[in-house]
């Protein structure tokens, strides 16, 4: 990949319970179209020497199997909901392959969930014997940071109850899931942006995602080039809600790369 360019592939693009859905014989998780097959939501960031992970999904071993891809220098973490850290565990081969720790970047409340949920990992409880994801852990704030060669500025964003999640700025790209509010001061970090990835769930009302509606009126705020919606439920169709969308927004799928 030339120096300067970025890849970055959707990994996933569905909500929490994928799609199709268990127990479901809707139309949408019925259909043959295979973009409206969503693994969990996660990003895969690329440059000439560095690769980043926006959340270990629940499906993330599956995600890096289909990939291929066999090394990894940082995991970035957008909040703790278990469809975003699920897949925490299958760090290990990374680090039999490496033979040191991962670096991980979150929220404090993230690390400390992962704590919680993980606690083997942080030396929490009783060696058995057994391997342990070995991770590097870094709070993230309001600050710009790097990794390798890219450079990430968060995105301060509210999700129902939780007043703080993280949408992250890689150069001319942003990524912007599981969200229903984003305050003025981070809607200043995402001016001028040539691709917004977004949050559009569904069309009717939910107490913790942007409705398609609402993405797009964040859209007209925003101007952006072009504009994907993620984190998309069952609901939604592919070909027929892409239908309704304006040229410079469509809806994301499964293995989409964007090059910026």
């Amino acid at each position: 990949m030339p120096s300067g360019m970025l890849r970055c592939t959707l990994l996933g693009t569905g909500t929490s319970t994928g799609v199709p859905s268990v127990a479901c014989e809707c139309d949408t998780c019925m259909s043959t179209d295979p973009r409206d097959r969503r693994l969990r939501t996660s990003l895969l960031v690329q440059s000439a020497t560095t690769t980043i992970v926006v959340d270990t999904s629940t499906d993330f071993r599956q995600q890096m199997l289909h990939h291929r891809v066999l090394d990894i220098d940082a995991v970035v973490y957008t909040h703790h909901h278990f469809d975003h850290i699920g897949g925490f565990d299958d760090i290990r081969p990374y680090n039999f392959r490496s033979g040191k720790p991962l670096a991980i970047y979150a929220l404090g409340e993230t690390i400390n969930v992962l704590r919680s949920t993980f606690p083997y990992a942080f030396g929490l409880t009783t060696p058995n014997g057994t391997s342990v994801p070995s991770i590097d852990y870094h709070e993230i704030d309001d600050q710009a940071f790097r990794i390798g060669d890219v450079d990430i500025l968060p995105i301060a964003m509210q999700h129902g109850s939780m007043l703080r999640v993280n949408g992250y700025r890689f150069g001319s790209i942003a990524y912007c899931t599981d969200t229903n509010h984003i305050p003025d001061r981070s809607l200043e970090r995402l001016q001028g942006l040539d691709t917004l990835i977004l949050d559009g769930l569904r069309w009717e009302a939910h107490p913790t995602h942007f409705t398609v509606e609402q993405a797009l009126a964040m859209v007209e705020v925003l101007q952006p080039r072009q504009t994907y919606l993620t984190h998309i439920a069952h609901q939604l169709r592919h070909a027929d809600t892409e239908a309704m969308l304006p040229p410079h927004v469509r809806l994301a799928y499964d293995n989409l790369v964007i090059e910026v």
